[in-house]
């Protein structure tokens, strides 16, 4: 007869949160309380955070743009000399 397995204990299971603790303000933990929304509230915020992004790369390109103007006139400088 084969010796018979060890099978551990089964894990204790924790009890819900409102059992162990009270629960604490959000604003003193740090979070921010949850709300619900809409879905069309969602999408709507995700175009605003994508609008702005646009934005941000639009004046990056800008930049990005004046720089290799300024660098290309300077070429155009040290290929005449």
């Amino acid at each position: 007869m084969p010796p018979k397995k060890q099978v551990p204990p089964a894990p204790t299971r924790q009890a819900p949160a409102t059992e162990r603790e009270p629960t604490t303000n959000a604003s003193s933990a740090g979070r921010k309380p949850w709300i619900k929304r809409t879905p069309v509230e969602v999408v709507l915020e995700q175009i605003g955070k994508q609008e702005q992004r646009v934005a941000e790369m639009r004046e990056d390109l800008a930049k990005e743009e004046r720089e290799l103007k300024k660098l290309q006139q300077a070429k155009t400088v040290l290929e005449s000399s």
